[in-house]
């Protein structure tokens, strides 16, 4: 606590929930600093306003709340889509990928309104905490960050809820029991981790689920889109051009109505452990399967070939919270340099909860249907030089072969 000390004014990262109120209470009155909140509108779906009357009625003169959207799907998912990111095979990265533009504002409102330091709600057991931080002092590294619950002597779920009823922070009725598991939502994905959700083995309940319906229950008849790439971003939605997060919400519902997006993982943490999660994501399921199939006639071979090798490291580092590193950063110059002939547009087949890509075209396309037809190609391939292709392969194979 003696860094924290000499704090006479702190931006809390403030979603107007019970944590981040109780933790808003505990700045003024542990540290006894004044505290600015920041409510980042990244697409969650939850009504802002109510965070705004909160922070009110405890006293916050200084109330930031900011609709991201745009900057959030243009700047870091687009970005992050160009790359074809997952960590460990599935995981969209979702939350990752929110965490460095929550702080950057953060620390862009610190510098604006003369504050020492930010706060977050972070827990002492999760990767946010890493995210949340390593941006924080890549983008300051004076900055002074407080994690209240790395700090304060408050263990439990009844000690919040005795702490808030003693500073009068009003407790929803469905916060006085214990909560069947923890959320967190944005544009891109929400995620379900915790409590019904902590055996590995028992299956997740269907209303744990909160962007799709079940497959299932999704239409008999299948859905078919086409979206239009430029510069390896989606453009277009069936023949509209539309901005980044007006294409991705419209995605969102697309997948949700068609059950797709689902994924029940268990995930190895940079801090450690493995944890179980639920997440969804409807949108970026979608998108990430239109992209791979526009490069697939677009890329050619070596550079697609060395961003698949790339990606799992790149995936990594949004994992870990290195977003701002040097390393992320150079990583995506060769990525968006592999991406300035990506353009085109994809069809597809959306199908209780699957997306099947159904065709896909292009003005940069490297598809030669002359050289692959099984049909005379008239002189465009001559098959006898794959004879002495093979045997220059062939060679070492062969001497090891004759060793044996």
């Amino acid at each position: 606590m003696s860094a924290q000390n000499d704090v006479k004014k702190v931006v809390l990262a403030y979603s107007g929930g019970l944590d981040t109120s109780i933790i808003l209470k505990w700045l003024q009155s542990e540290l006894n600093a004044e505290v600015v909140t920041f409510t980042a509108d990244l697409g969650q779906g939850d009504e802002l306003e109510p965070a705004r009357k909160k922070a009110e009625m405890l006293g916050i003169k200084e109330i930031y709340i900011e609709d991201l959207r745009e900057e959030f799907i243009a700047d870091f998912v687009f970005p992050m889509f160009r790359a074809n990111a997952v960590y460990e095979g599935v995981y969209l990265l979702g939350t990752s990928i929110a965490r460095p533009l929550i702080s950057k504002r953060l620390i862009e409102i610190a510098r604006e309104t003369g504050a020492d330091a930010i706060a977050h709600g972070a827990t002492g057991k999760g990767n946010d905490q890493v995210r949340f931080e390593l941006s924080a002092y890549a983008l300051n590294p004076d900055i002074k960050i407080i994690a209240p619950w790395r700090d304060w002597s408050l263990k439990s779920r009844t000690d919040l809820i005795d702490f808030a009823e003693k500073h009068q922070i009003p407790i929803p009725k469905d916060k006085r029991g214990e909560s069947p598991f923890s959320v967190d939502a944005n544009m891109l994905h929400s995620s379900s981790e915790g409590k019904v959700l902590e055996d590995p083995w028992d299956e997740a309940p269907e209303y744990v689920y909160q962007r799709t319906v079940a497959p299932e229950d999704a239409p008999d008849r299948a859905t078919n889109i086409e979206i239009e790439f430029e510069k390896g971003d989606a453009v277009a939605l069936d023949g509209e051009r539309l901005s980044p997060a007006t294409l991705f919400a419209r995605l969102n519902d697309l997948g949700r109505d068609n059950g797709i997006g689902r994924l029940d993982l268990v995930e190895n943490r940079f801090v450690g452990m493995k944890s179980r999660g639920v997440y969804e994501t409807p949108g970026g399921t979608i998108l990430l399967a239109a992209h791979r199939a526009i490069e697939s006639i677009t890329l050619d071979r070596g550079a697609a070939h060395l961003k698949d090798d790339l990606m799992p490291r790149y995936a990594e580092l949004i994992y870990n919270g290195f977003w701002f590193s040097p390393e992320r950063e150079m990583l995506q110059a060769a990525i968006d340099h592999s991406q300035q002939q990506v353009e085109g547009k994809v069809r597809l087949k959306l199908y209780k909860g699957n997306v099947i890509v159904t065709g896909r075209e292009s003005d940069k396309s490297l598809y030669s249907a002359r050289i692959v037809t099984f049909e005379d190609d008239q002189g465009a391939y001559d098959q006898k030089d794959a004879a002495g292709f093979i045997k220059l392969n062939a060679l070492r194979l062969r001497t090891l072969a004759a060793r044996k």
